[in-house]
């Protein structure tokens, strides 16, 4: 694990190597992404360059017994949070790491503590935390990972540097994932769009054979859905719902494609493409759809995800999604 393999977070790498050459390491920061873009490896890497015992130009060494450990998972000196309960990290959790917290290094100038999810802390928990931010040991770094900065207390945050992750270009993404993955460039190119800038997604969408069957059959509903029946897409919605898969990844693939549309009815041009191996059928939803009526499927399929996130029943999320697109 190097800096060096951290892509398109160049600001928050920049930020963390400077503050170890200038021994100006904080004792507290939140660093904030969406879930598989990365705060975990970024975490690891910054823990490893901290206990490093020959770091220089910016990198851990990687050869000395701290980073072994490090990369093994067994630095003593690298602690990260368990919680029993999956969805909760309670004040019980956090009161374990306080008590640990008291406890000099036992090999290294740090002892740093990951939280990861820390936005599933409670607010007992965060109140708890809360002491130790105020006045850490000096060998103290607490690292909390989370993908809502909201979810945590203010007192929490104006005691910690706050590190947002951005999306990672697409281009950087498709890179990645050619060279690293051996993935082709098709394929690579489709799992970048659909990731929207989060490179562990990518990675997980270029190795999952289910998200290639989901993409064939909602490509293949999306070429015939104006000549269907209403009871053909109440047969499609039912097929929908025995997936088992995220349903935000089956809509981000209807959107891209009515994005193309979109793209290609304003310039005519294929090169921009995601889907531009389907040009026939891109062409064609294009000659029959106006502007408004793709604006207005993409809206649906906008207010679809929101319709789900708020638990509205989902075969008539679906249906009224479908029959918008049919219609426009």
């Amino acid at each position: 694990m190097k800096f060096q393999e951290i892509i398109g977070q160049e600001a928050i790498v920049e930020h963390l190597q400077r503050a170890i050459d200038g021994d100006r390491v904080s004792h507290a920061y939140i660093l904030v992404g969406e879930r598989s873009a990365g705060k975990e490896f970024i975490a690891n890497v910054f823990a490893k360059a901290l206990q490093c015992e020959d770091y220089k130009d910016g990198e851990p060494c990687c050869k000395c017994h701290s980073c072994g450990q490090a990369d093994s998972g067994n630095q003593p000196d690298i602690i990260k949070l368990q919680h029993e309960k999956p969805n909760t990290i309670g004040v019980d959790d956090v009161r374990k790491l306080i008590g640990d917290v008291a406890v000099k290094p036992y090999s290294s100038k740090w002892k740093v503590y990951i939280v990861n999810e820390a936005e599933k802390m409670t607010v007992q928990a965060q109140n708890a935390l809360l002491k130790t931010l105020e006045e850490p040991p000096a060998y103290v770094v607490i690292l909390l990972l989370a993908t809502n900065l909201e979810t945590l207390l203010p007192t929490i945050q104006s005691r910690c540097v706050i590190l947002n992750m951005k999306p990672v270009k697409d281009d950087l993404v498709k890179e990645y994932l050619m060279k690293e993955i051996q993935v082709p460039e098709y394929k690579a190119e489709v799992c970048a769009a659909f990731a929207r800038g989060n490179l562990g997604r990518a990675k997980a969408l270029a190795s999952s054979e289910e998200f290639d069957n989901i993409k064939t059959d909602a490509v293949g509903l999306l070429k015939h859905i104006r000549d269907m029946e209403i009871s053909e897409i109440v047969a499609s919605i039912k097929k929908i719902s025995e997936y088992q898969f995220d349903i935000n990844d089956y809509l981000d693939i209807l959107s891209v494609w009515y994005r193309d549309v979109l793209l290609f009815k304003a310039t005519n041009d294929v090169n921009h493409l995601i889907f531009r191996d389907e040009i026939q059928y891109i062409m064609k939803t294009s000659d029959e759809s106006s502007y408004e009526g793709i604006e207005t499927i993409l809206d649906a399929l906008e207010k679809a995800k929101a319709r789900l996130k708020a638990n509205v029943n989902f075969d008539l999320t679906m249906e009224l999604l479908l029959l918008a697109i049919k219609e426009n």
